[in-house]
């Protein structure tokens, strides 16, 4: 089964990128739009059925592997709007001398959409405002990161659904020289995928 998805993805790609985590293959597939887009459409269940040569009784084996496909979206820089955030200066406390203990160079930001907060006590204001804006910002940027990791993850997990049977989107077999796509019940010879056909 692996061998023919290597040989559908080399027809289907100009470029990869190879990783391997766990029991997952990670590709990332580099080519022309048009070219790649039919393959948005293969996330699923692929079974491979065939009779291997050491089968002594004929029995048909069944190699299963699930799919998803995403597009790979770009990632941008997080910046926070200066309008979401809420700046407030208090006395300093603590050593520092009585400059620090007098004035309101303690400066307090909050992330007002997420109530994110980032405090920072120093002798100088102006310099406590950088250092607490880009504190709020690394920890908003995490926040942000953490649930486009979360929605990813989620439809991830959509596409590969449970791995079942019932998951299953097409299957090839190799004794009868077939192919079925079980979403539209069609069925085409596996030469002819394996020469690139992804649509019928």
């Amino acid at each position: 089964m692996a061998s023919v998805l290597w040989w559908l993805l080399a027809i289907w790609m100009d470029r990869t990128v190879f990783d391997k985590i766990n029991n997952m293959v990670v590709l990332e597939l580099v080519g022309d739009e048009d070219k790649l887009n039919p393959l948005l459409h293969e996330s699923g269940g692929h079974r491979w059925q065939r009779v291997p040569p050491t089968e002594r009784k004929g029995r048909i084996h069944t190699s299963t592997v699930t799919v998803v496909v995403m597009e790979v979206m770009p990632v941008e820089k997080f910046k926070i709007k200066d309008c979401d955030i809420s700046v407030k200066f208090s006395r300093g406390t603590g050593p520092g001398g009585q400059h620090k203990n007098k004035t309101d160079s303690c400066v307090h930001m909050t992330h007002i959409p997420t109530g994110i907060t980032a405090r920072i006590d120093g002798r100088s204001q102006h310099k406590n405002k950088e250092v607490a804006r880009e504190l709020l910002e690394s920890r908003v940027s995490k926040l942000e990161k953490e649930k486009a990791y979360s929605k990813i993850e989620k439809e991830r997990k959509d596409k590969a659904g449970s791995g079942q049977r019932g998951d299953k989107i097409r299957t090839y077999r190799v004794k009868d020289g077939m192919v079925q796509d079980h979403r539209t019940d069609s069925k085409v010879p596996l030469r002819k995928v394996l020469s690139g056909c992804l649509e019928f």
